[in-house]
């Protein structure tokens, strides 16, 4: 349950905010400030924040059906 609910709210970050949540991300990865992204890297965010949803409703709806 712990899970589905932030695969929930880390989809939506990324389908609402993707430049916001990789670049926080990109900050603790890297300790370089200039580094730069391909354009593509927040359309990838978007589709992976769909994703994380869809699995996490997939996975609550065969929950319930248990």
């Amino acid at each position: 349950m712990v899970l589905r609910i932030a695969a929930v709210v880390l989809g939506l970050l990324e389908l609402l905010r993707p430049r916001s949540v990789v670049d926080f991300w990109m900050g603790l990865a890297t300790r370089e400030d200039d580094v730069s992204l391909r354009p593509w890297v927040y359309t990838a965010a978007r589709v992976e924040g769909a994703l994380l949803v869809l699995w996490a409703i997939r996975r609550s709806r065969s929950a319930d059906g248990e």
